[in-house]
């Protein structure tokens, strides 16, 4: 009897069964109280059913639906772009050709007082031509005084005339010009130049590059 209790206390204390022991204490006890089987442990949860789900079916109908709407957004904010480039470009035009109306009107609004000054100049023109040369003399106080007062009057006319752009056309010897001159007759003359100006009957005017009174003239004409 002894023995054998001996023999179970050799065995209980052995360092086998010790270090078993050990080991053992060292496992939390949730974990020592329940040992899940291999079946058991495997999660189910994360693995997605065969197919798409409702949801996904939703989101992705919602998704085509957004991209439809933002291409045809991106339509009209072209087409509208598009529109506001135009009317830019409209208003810029007519921006322009209201102030080349504004430049126009203040250069060329004094076109009719002009032609009404042509008239006097004429007629200083002609005062000035009809006073014989000859007859200017200082024995001739009178007309001497008179003559040199036209004179003088025309020049400071046509000094008035050039200071406001309006500038006289006397085309004599120069070549024939339709849209400066207005030609009166032709005629055969020795050593000019067919279609030259040979005589000038009443001298022209141009205000800037415009011509409010063409020049009347004689033209060379061909054999």
């Amino acid at each position: 009897m002894l023995s054998s209790v001996k023999g179970v206390t050799s065995l209980l204390f052995s360092p086998t069964v010790v270090a078993s022991y050990f080991a053992y204490s060292w496992i939390p006890s949730s974990l020592r109280s329940y040992s899940a089987s291999p079946e058991e442990s495997k999660d189910t949860s994360s693995i997605p059913p065969p197919g798409e789900t409702e949801t996904e079916k939703k989101l992705k109908a919602e998704l085509e639906k957004v991209s439809a709407e933002s291409k045809s957004l991106l339509e009209k904010v072209s087409e509208l772009d598009d529109k506001y480039k135009r009317l830019l470009a409209d208003r810029e035009n007519l921006r322009n050709r209201l102030t080349k109306q504004i430049e126009d009107a203040k250069i060329f609004g004094i076109q009719s007082f002009c032609k009404d000054l042509l008239e006097v100049a004429d007629i200083l023109g002609k005062a000035t031509e009809s006073v014989p040369k000859e007859e200017v003399k200082d024995n001739n106080p009178h007309l001497k005084n008179l003559y040199e007062g036209l004179t003088m009057t025309e020049a400071q006319l046509l000094k008035v005339f050039t200071r406001h752009g309006l500038l006289q056309v006397n085309p004599l010897n120069e070549k024939f010009d339709p849209n400066l001159h207005e030609a009166l007759f032709e005629q055969e003359v020795q050593g000019k130049e067919p279609g030259s100006v040979v005589v000038v009957s009443k001298v022209g005017y141009k205000l800037q590059e415009r011509c409010i009174r063409p020049a009347l003239v004689g033209v060379a004409k061909g054999s």
